[in-house]
């Protein structure tokens, strides 16, 4: 297994015709905006995606992304460890929007907010409803540790669940004119 390297964003855009790119964020999030010529390929569902992106690592390298490089990062692993090496964008496409690169919006995109920032809505929101029920109700107190739990566990293990019941809500569907999933596999094999 090899250990992915992270490019930051003024390399990769003087590199970029070369990488096949893969944005592992949701397809909402996709859609709000990402690099020119990016694939969607939800970090949920890279290992269905294995195979494709083995042919298309066979023809170009390949540069992972997402919101601000931990998905990157941790998609990129999970291809390594199947024997695809992939190459990460430092800070994500925040950081390339930041440096003032290229993102592609699709007209009619929604707004959504990037996951992460979903998910301290949530999670905080939780905490605090727990908190102020608890005064009515005492057991009401223990919303707030459970939510506080599922935040250490998440941090240990790299995982977040909420994120994964956040991503089926409606506004965090992919928009209506997406390509389908299927689509994107055959165009990476193509």
């Amino acid at each position: 297994m090899t250990t992915p390297s992270a490019l930051p964003p003024d390399q990769a855009a003087d590199r970029l015709g070369e990488f096949t790119v893969i944005d592992v964020r949701s397809p909402a999030e996709y859609a709000t905006g990402h690099l020119p010529g990016a694939h969607n390929v939800p970090l949920d569902r890279l290992d269905e995606a294995v195979e494709a992106l083995k042919t298309a690592a066979a023809h170009a390298p390949l540069l992972v992304v997402c919101a601000s490089g931990a998905r990157s990062a941790k998609g990129c692993a999970q291809l390594a460890g199947r024997g695809i090496e992939a190459a990460t964008l430092e800070g994500g496409t925040n950081s390339w929007a930041a440096a003032g690169f290229d993102v592609d919006r699709p007209a009619g995109s929604p707004a959504t907010w990037p996951m992460d920032r979903q998910v301290r809505l949530a999670a905080g929101s939780l905490v605090v409803v727990g908190f102020l029920a608890g005064f009515a109700w005492q057991p009401a107190h223990w919303l707030s540790a459970a939510v506080g739990a599922g935040l250490v566990f998440s941090s240990v293990t790299n995982t977040c669940g909420m994120a994964a019941v956040l991503s089926k809500l409606p506004h965090n569907r992919p928009p209506k004119n997406a390509l389908s999933f299927q689509e994107t596999l055959l165009r990476l094999t193509a």
